[in-house]
């Protein structure tokens, strides 16, 4: 039995970090037994070609694509591509988006055999276990499955015991790439929402109820990560501070420990005060990111967000006392929204922003689930396409009856322009020798961003990474200059530029080379190391 696990395009402009779910998946077929390897095409360009190769390379009995709705359709692309080069492999694929939409997909899909809903990880061993067997599908909870008599839809399977579950498969990713963009690394220490914001999924994916890990296992986690060099790590736990004990231990345990971690987190401004946020400053926090969503208190009481502005700036002055900084997020769009409520929530922009507190907008995508979309006539929305590749929350499907797309398009394109103003102004400032250390930083990174993906896109170590030699032996920095002397010029940077970024690369674990047989070899480091 072989399963291959596809994490399918996602746009870099998102800050894709490590994929997590998908890691889980492969933890647990590798806990029992099945052999399975990741295809992660976010970090990797995909063409059908490509993933040809990779079929006849490892022979997969079943492969399983993960997609949330902004990448619904090239998942798909992904399961008609592996269907039509071979149409004897089973087809699944998961995910927030498929499982709320799965009869419709199914029957718009022959090339998807099946559709886990929900939470994936026990259910998917169950589809490995039952593909080996009788491949009957009915007994498989949580699924939506075609037959010779159709479409069905099983039992919801019950929510899973988190403390069952092994660390993430984070070994078949291709770390050594994310490494070298300087994502950070993301992990959970709780599954579950307790809260029902109606453009949310998060509570219906994995519960009204918080379930939590065992703090230890959490730290031990958090220690693993803390030495795979990545700048940051992200609790990604819909709500970090949910339940204040479980993380002061964590907190408690981190400081005990002695670890050096720098991490983030997600939290309600009614979750958080002055204790909590001091201890998870001394144990490596340093930002902690609050959906507010909007300023106007109607809509705030329409969309169930059951918070205050004035609990929003109690929230960011705790945080600046703790010196942690704020982030906070708003949503556009909104039911209810009117010219009004969009300038009360810029204007409310700027009253956080004075207070210390960073903050940006996203414009309302209504996924398939949420009640936003389920209920959309009901809150006086329309929505304007169903193309699951608009669905990045960067410009408008969606308007009210007082906002049309254009107003909101216009902010978020106002935003946009704003960014790339001050961008060009570091840039300049750099230019005349009166920019900040601060300043410098962000255009360096972002021009070492770019020039990696475009590296890895454009497969240029595969390409032109590798050269005939007489010596046996090379030091890093002649490979390293060897390797900036072949690229440069397909990168449209100088040779010196080409080679500050690979001795960056070099230095981070993300690239190495090898000698032998009278060739010098550069590749990425994919994996643990």
């Amino acid at each position: 039995m072989k399963f291959l696990l596809v994490n399918p395009f996602c746009p870099i402009a998102e800050g894709p970090t490590p994929p997590l779910g998908i890691s889980f998946l492969a933890a647990v077929l590798e806990k029992a037994e099945v052999e399975v390897k990741i295809l992660d095409f976010t970090v990797f360009p995909y063409s059908k070609k490509n993933m040809e190769d990779r079929l006849a390379e490892f022979k997969p009995d079943i492969v399983g694509v993960t997609s949330v709705t902004m990448t619904f359709n090239n998942a798909i692309q992904v399961v008609e591509d592996v269907k039509a080069l071979n149409p004897q492999i089973f087809t699944v694929m998961g995910g927030p988006h498929v499982s709320f939409c799965a009869v419709d997909t199914l029957q718009r899909y022959e090339s998807l055999d099946l559709i886990v809903m929900g939470e994936g990880e026990e259910t998917i061993v169950e589809i490995a276990k039952e593909y080996a067997g009788s491949k009957n599908w009915k007994q498989v909870l949580g699924v939506t499955y075609r037959d010779n008599e159709g479409i069905h839809t099983n039992e919801a399977r019950p929510l899973l015991d988190v403390n069952t579950l092994p660390f993430p498969a984070r070994h078949l990713l291709p770390l050594g790439r994310y490494r070298a963009l300087h994502t950070p690394i993301s992990m959970t220490t709780s599954r579950g929402c307790p809260f029902q914001c109606i453009f949310c999924i998060g509570r219906k994916m994995v519960g009204a109820k918080v379930r939590y890990r065992n703090p230890m296992d959490v730290v031990d986690e958090l220690e693993q990560l803390s030495k795979l060099d990545f700048p940051q790590i992200n609790i990604s736990d819909d709500l970090f501070t949910a339940k204040k004990s479980h993380c002061m231990t964590i907190c408690n345990e981190i400081i005990r420990r002695k670890l050096n971690i720098t991490w983030s987190s997600f939290a309600r401004v009614d979750t958080v005060s002055e204790e909590l946020l001091k201890k998870m400053k001394e144990a490596g926090c340093t930002a902690v990111s609050f959906g507010v969503e909007t300023a106007n208190k109607e809509i705030l009481k329409t969309i169930k967000k059951g918070i205050t502005l004035e609990k929003v700036k109690r929230a960011i002055c705790l945080c600046k006392k703790a010196d942690i900084l704020p982030h906070v997020s708003f949503i556009l769009g909104l039911p209810g929204e009117t010219p009004e409520s969009l300038q009360e929530t810029q204007e409310f922009g700027k009253t956080i922003s004075d207070l210390g507190a960073y903050f940006g907008f996203h414009l309302l995508a209504p996924f398939p689930g949420t009640a936003v979309r389920d209920q959309n006539e009901e809150y006086d929305l329309e929505i304007l396409t169903d193309n699951w590749q608009e669905y990045h929350a960067n410009r408008a499907i969606v308007q009210t009856a007082a906002v049309n797309k254009d107003m909101l398009n216009a902010i978020a394109e106002e935003w946009d322009t704003e960014t790339h103003k001050q961008l060009a102004q570091y840039r300049e400032k750099m230019t005349n020798g009166t920019a900040t250390e601060a300043e410098t930083w962000q255009i360096v990174n972002l021009d070492r961003f770019l020039f990696i993906y475009q590296m890895m896109t454009d497969e240029i170590i595969e390409k032109y990474g590798s050269w005939e030699t007489d010596d046996a032996v090379w030091s890093a920095e002649k490979a390293l200059q060897g390797l900036a002397e072949r690229i440069h010029g397909h990168m449209n940077k100088s040779e010196e530029e080409v080679g500050e970024i690979l001795n960056y690369a070099y230095n981070r674990r993300s690239i190495h080379y090898s000698c032998y047989n009278n060739r010098l070899n550069w590749h990425w480091l994919n994996y643990l190391s």
